[in-house]
This record gives structure tokens, sequence and C-alpha cells, in this order.
């Protein structure tokens, strides 16, 4: 059967803390799209520490990441409840080799890809970030003590519990994953340039240093897709 694109399916690529997560909520906020978080999905694990969590843990204090297999099982489970809805995906896929798999799992419910957004945020503004960045592990909710503090420093806005550190939240470990990252990411890009759907271009870019000046560009996209596709198929 032939994908359908009726329905926005998005993906984001761009570099850990380079602001996937705010542009995503913002985007939930704004429009009627479901996220599908692999990190919050595996976040969501380590907290209940399952097995599955305290080997997504190991893996993230090495800087590295998880088998390919094991991210998918989490990725097709989320999916098979979203069909016919606008969603976006996000922290997968990371490299062509997932996005093959990706491609072969959306094919073979008949849907496929109509939207992926890049982010070109530079490093050094993403260290920068990363260094001031805490959570409340439980909910997810991210605090920046430069430009997005707690109301009272170390607590949750909501709760009031204590807020951590992330196991990889560290310059170090970050460096690390950033060189990975961009190693992989041109192979994503080298998977999907050039493609298009209903004479749509799959892929846009956005540079920026701030999700302030990134989003209104987002919004304007993400908005004229959504559009166009009713036009397609009303």
């Amino acid at each position: 059967m032939a994908p359908s694109f009726s329905s926005l399916r998005m993906i984001i690529l761009g570099a850990p803390g380079s602001g996937k997560g705010t542009l995503i909520s913002r985007c939930q906020a704004a429009f009627p799209i479901r996220t599908v978080g692999v990190g919050d999905l595996l976040r969501a694990q380590i907290v209940q520490k399952t097995a599955l969590g305290a080997q997504a843990e190991g893996f993230m204090k090495r800087g590295a990441l998880l088998p390919d297999e094991v991210i998918l099982q989490l990725v097709e489970k989320e999916l098979s409840v979203l069909e016919g809805k606008h969603w976006v995906l996000d922290g997968y896929p990371r490299n062509g080799s997932q996005a093959r798999s990706l491609d072969s799992l959306l094919q073979s419910r008949g849907v496929g890809l109509n939207l992926i957004l890049n982010l070109v945020v530079p490093d050094s503004v993403i260290l920068d970030r990363i260094e001031n960045r805490w959570i409340h592990a439980p909910s997810g909710r991210v605090y920046n003590h430069t430009f997005n503090p707690p109301k009272v420093q170390g607590r949750d806005d909501v709760t009031g519990e204590s807020l951590t550190k992330r196991p990889d939240d560290d310059v170090n470990i970050f460096g690390k994953r950033l060189k990975d990252f961009h190693k992989e990411n041109k192979t994503l890009l080298e998977h999907y340039a050039g493609s298009k759907v209903g004479g749509l271009e799959r892929v846009l870019t956005f540079t920026g240093n701030t999700t302030d000046e990134i989003w209104p560009h987002v919004k304007e996209t993400v908005k004229g897709r959504i559009e166009e596709l009713k036009g397609q198929h009303s």
C-alpha cells in the first residue's frame, strides 16, 4: 500500500542541547501535534528502575547510544496509537541505518515522513546551556540557570522537589556526544537529501543561537505544512 501523507509526520534533527524539546513543546501548544520523545521514554525507564532503564543509564553515563533494536521497539509501540494523527518524533532516527529502519516501519503501516526540521546551533552555545541545565526527573521539566531558572533555586516550580543533573550533562561527556552527533547526522541528511512529498521539500534547515530566534520560523513552517496537507487531501 502506498504511503499516505494526509497527516503531519515530522522529525526534528538537531544536536543534543540544541533546543529540540522546547520547540516541540511550543509546537504542541500551537498545533494538534502529539510527541514521541525517545529521550523522555528512556528517562522514564531510568526513573522507574526497569531493566531497560539500568541498561540505558549505563550507556548514557559513558556518552554512548543504545542499540538500534531497543530504540525501534520503543518507537514502534508509541507510534502504533497515533495512526491518522499529527505527530513529531524527537530523538530518533540518529543515523542513516535508523532512518532506513524507520522508513520500513512507517511504510509497513502505509504512511511516511512528510516534514524534517534540521536545527543548526553552534556547539559553543550548546555546551554553555549544558553547564547550566537542571531537570525535574519525574516530570521531565527542564530549567536553565541562564535563561529559564526555577523560581526557587534547586527546586521544581510545580512540586517543590529537588532538581538534579542528567547523568550525561557533563561538558566532557557532552563534547564527545556532539562529535558523534555531527558524524551521524551527516548520514541522516544524506539519506533525506532532495526528497519531496507532494512537490514539497521534506528537509528544511533553521539556524540560530536561541530557541526564541528559531521558533517563529518553525511555527510558520509547521502551520503552512499542515495547511498544505489539509488542502491536498480535502
